[in-house]
This record gives C-alpha cells, structure tokens and sequence, in this order.
C-alpha cells in the first residue's frame, strides 16, 4: 500500500498544480503601463488591463507578457486568442519569469494548447524550479521520481521533493519522508524521516501521521 500510494501521490503532484495558466495575471512590478493595467484589471476593466499590459509586453516587459498571455488565453477584455497568448507566454518564459515557465510547462505536460512533450515540459520546470518556484520543484521532483521527460531519478527526485518541501509543500514531505525511511535516493534516515513525516502531518495529512507515529517508535523501541 505504502508503494501504490506513494504513486499515485507523485502522479497527483504532477497533474494537480497549476490548472493550465493562473487565472489572474500577476500584480504590477514598477512600469507605469503594467501598474495601470493592473488598475483596470483590479477594476473589472479587462478591456483597458489588455490595452496597457499589450503596451508594455511590447516594450519586452516579461510580467506584462505574462499578463497579457493570460488574458489572451482565458479570453479575458476581448475574443481568445490562443496562438496570440502561447506567443507571449513563450516570450515570458524565455525571458526568464518563472511563473511563465511553469505554466508552460504544464501545458507540455498535458498536451494542453501545445503537442504533448514530458521532455518540454521537464526542460521548463526544470528552468523554473531553480529559481525557487515551488510547484515546478514538485513538478520536477515528480517528472523524475516516476520517470517523465527524463530518466527516473530517485535522487534528483529528492532534491527537488526537499526544496519543494522546505517550502512547505505537504505532498513533497510526505513522498521526501518515505524516500528518507526506506533510502531512496537518499541515505536512509529515520530521524529526517520522522521529521518529514511529521511536517506533513502538521498540515492535515492524517496518513502521514500515523507513519510519523511508526517511525518513532523505530527510534525509540521502549
């Protein structure tokens, strides 16, 4: 049962975040056209938040290139326009936004506006996921925990699981506990185990608590 949950807990991480794009555009950096759009989008007013961040991801302004490939892609202040907005998410994440580059990713990954590709996909997250975004480090961990876009990798898999997880990510602690009490990629550790188990189960997950409760007892027999 442990395997088998461990499984599908992996294959939810990797499907559950980031429902294709976000649905709001992100809030404003310091760019005149950006912090107005934000304004009209804060407004109702998609109509005018398209017009100004279009001005701005025309300056190469990556944030308002996410916005706007946002607004174009949920059909947001006018007719969708899904080839438009997969341009401009595609300018975002070359130019290096995370937020961009996962949602690209996700897209890879699901075959969702884009032909399927786990290796696109991996290749985003993995861009991403060093800059600290916590749900492509899950996405990543995940890509090589089960073998997707790249070689299965428990070790890999454990490093991202633990950034994600020191990031406060449940399903990260839960899965980077498990590899820590069996040695999965990691030198096995009961301790770091039962620590894992027991953030994750201080965020509700009521199986973790119950493997954090076994595992203590393996450190303290009496």
């Amino acid at each position: 049962m442990t395997a088998l949950r461990l499984f599908l807990l992996a294959s939810c991480l990797s499907l559950g975040f980031g429902l294709s794009l976000a649905k709001t555009p992100l809030a404003p950096a310091q760019d005149a056209d950006l912090a107005e759009g934000w304004r009209a989008y804060s407004a109702a007013d998609f109509a005018r938040a398209r017009a100004f961040y279009r001005k701005a991801a025309e300056r190469k302004h990556a944030l308002a290139q996410f916005n706007l490939a946002v607004m174009l892609i949920e059909g947001q202040g006018g007719a969708a326009d899904t080839k438009e907005g997969l341009d401009w998410l595609r300018r975002a994440a070359e130019a290096g936004l995370a937020r961009a580059q996962y949602s690209l990713g996700v897209f890879y990954d699901r075959g969702e506006h884009v032909a399927k590709s786990t290796t696109d996909a991996t290749n985003w997250f993995a861009k991403a996921a060093a800059q600290g975004w916590r749900d492509a480090q899950v996405s990543l961990a995940t890509q090589y925990f089960l073998g997707r876009g790249a070689p299965k990798d428990f070790k890999e898999a454990a490093k991202w699981y633990e950034r994600a997880a020191e990031q406060g990510d449940e399903g990260s602690s839960y899965i980077l506990a498990s590899m820590y009490e069996h040695g999965d990629g990691v030198m096995q550790d009961l301790r770091l185990a039962w620590y894992w188990y027991s953030q994750a189960a201080a965020q509700g997950d009521r199986a973790a608590d119950i493997k954090a409760r076994e595992v203590l007892k393996k450190l303290r027999p009496d």
